[in-house]
């Protein structure tokens, strides 16, 4: 056999392998997932958590966003999501090919540059305005309004790793019926803490960010939203506004009977194959 032959041998078997691990990691975290909600704390059919799944999202998200709107309903279908990278993981692609309408923002005029690439049947028509900026407390008011988007909305999702609480806090241009935000599930329940605001700092890849979940359901209130769930991974938190909770959510509405923990290694779970969103015919 030829050096080349060998090489290629080497490669298909090497491809072969990493295959099939890849296959066997989807597989131990669909059984670890099954056996978790298999347990009595999830047979309650107002937990969020079970009607999880993946589409476009980091974890779970794309079900749990279907499913609190399945209970709600829909109002003008307008998203407004920052922290959103290129687009190709986020809260809103799936809600964005479903018909809906909105604001993407992010930092890098690198990613906002394949965002308009991408999505640029979407931009075209009006659907989807993408806004590079670095998004501030100070700035994100001005931000949402230079997106053309007041009043009402659907949904915010807010994930920018540090500072998320501070401006979800200062927010008043919109109001969201439903609010994603990311959490610090380092930081469990009854724990109510969050990171000084610092304009300008970002996550430095430790366990120091952002805020607790019991912060966040104090601000929440304070802005007149009950939380309603978190995301399988310990990653984000759901917040419903009182005027349209109702009964439809599991109680209490705390920290401490909504938190998940840590398990970022979920967010290895493929939805099929690699994400590619773009525009579908609906029929």
């Amino acid at each position: 056999m030829s050096d080349d032959n060998l090489l290629q041998s080497l490669v298909q078997v090497m491809n072969y392998q990493a295959s099939h691990a890849a296959h066997a990691t989807q597989m131990q975290l669909l059984r670890f997932w099954s056996d978790e909600l298999a347990r009595p704390r999830h047979a309650d059919p107002k937990r969020l958590l079970r009607y999880g799944f993946k589409v476009y999202s980091q974890c779970d998200e794309d079900g749990i966003i279907q499913e609190i709107f399945r209970r709600i309903g829909n109002g003008n279908r307008v998203f407004v999501e920052f922290g959103v990278e290129t687009g190709i993981e986020c809260n809103s692609v799936k809600l964005l090919l479903e018909g809906w309408r909105g604001l993407w923002l992010d930092g890098s005029e690198a990613n906002v540059a394949q965002i308009r690439s991408r999505y640029d049947a979407f931009c075209k028509n009006g659907r989807l305005v993408a806004i590079p900026s670095f998004i501030t407390a100070e700035n994100i008011n001005t931000l949402i309004q230079q997106g053309g988007i007041t009043g009402e909305i659907d949904l915010l999702s807010i994930d920018i790793d540090n500072n998320d609480y501070w401006v979800w806090k200062a927010i008043e241009v919109v109001k969201p019926r439903v609010v994603v935000i990311e959490y610090n599930a380092t930081l469990r329940p009854p724990f109510s803490g969050v990171v000084p605001y610092e304009p300008t700092k970002t996550w430095n890849g430790s366990n120091y960010f952002g805020a607790s979940l019991e912060a966040l359901v104090r601000l929440g209130r304070q802005k007149g939203y009950r939380l309603v769930g978190c995301s399988f991974n310990g990653a984000n938190a759901f917040f419903v506004h009182e005027a349209f909770a109702g009964h439809h959510f599991l109680d209490p509405p705390t920290a401490e009977e909504h938190y998940e923990p840590p398990r970022y290694f979920f967010s290895l779970l493929g939805a099929g194959h690699r994400p590619q969103p773009g525009p579908y015919v609906l029929v």
